[in-house]
């Protein structure tokens, strides 16, 4: 029998100031709070959040982070996707809370629309129409 993978259970994500990222997540994305710990071995708070469907994702703090590369594009993980029922709702309400977003797009080989905004790190985050 091959191994098959289940879904993603979570995506880590190191921000440079935990109080403004915890906020962002929480507060603005609706992300509820499963776990909130301080490692004081590594100056580090791990906050573990969960979206809708039961995925996860890590919110870490490290002293010192080197900024991530975006521009121009660095190899590795790109970005995250939401999936989102109306684009056009998140979006209102992104703007509506001075989060700005790029134009909506069609996915030329799906049909679906889809935009991008941005962590307070600027980690490039998707929101992608179901």
């Amino acid at each position: 029998m091959a191994a098959k993978l289940g879904g993603i259970h979570h995506v880590a994500i190191i921000c440079s100031d935990y109080k403004r990222s915890k906020a962002f997540y929480t507060e603005l994305l609706g992300l509820k709070i499963l776990a909130e710990n301080y490692r004081p071995e590594r100056d580090s708070w791990k906050l573990d959040l969960q979206l809708a469907d039961g995925s996860q994702l890590e919110l870490f703090s490290f002293p010192n982070p080197p900024p991530r590369p975006s521009k121009p594009e660095a190899q590795g993980l790109r970005h995250l996707a939401f999936k989102v029922v109306k684009l056009t709702d998140f979006v209102a309400y992104l703007t509506a809370n001075e989060v700005s977003v790029e134009p909506v797009r069609i996915d030329e080989f799906t049909g679906k629309a889809f935009t991008f905004f941005q962590d307070p790190d600027g980690l490039p985050l998707e929101l992608y129409q179901q």
